[in-house]
């Protein structure tokens, strides 16, 4: 049984920094690129970053300079570091796991909650 775990969100001010992180379970992890993508009330969910089994990174524009992914293979972790946070940072963020062979299957966390509001 696959399961993503996401840990770490809040409520922080303006300009602070929160670290999320998803632990993988029930995956051979080393095949997986994970991600983080975020869905805003009213809005679309999006991609925010991910990561390959081989550590290339992508992020969407609007964070980068700001947010950091990175992937403990040992620990079937994937973290993002959230640096300068704005309030339209403030969204559901979910973790993200898709297989990188066929079926190229994907799976969702449950989401945690990041508010930015001073």
């Amino acid at each position: 049984q696959v399961q993503l775990v996401e840990s770490g969100g809040g409520l922080v001010q303006p300009g602070g920094s929160l670290r999320l992180s998803c632990a993988a379970s029930g995956i051979i992890y080393g095949i997986y690129t994970m991600g983080w993508y975020r869905q805003a009330p009213g809005k679309q969910r999006e991609l925010v970053a991910t990561i390959t089994s081989g550590s290339s990174t992508n992020y969407a524009d609007s964070v980068k300079g700001r947010f950091t992914i990175s992937r403990d293979n040992a620990m079937n972790t994937v973290y993002l570091q959230m640096d300068s946070l704005k309030p339209e940072d403030t969204a559901v963020y979910y973790c993200n796991a898709k297989k990188e062979r066929w079926p190229f299957t994907a799976y969702w966390g449950q989401g945690t909650q990041v508010t930015v509001s001073s």
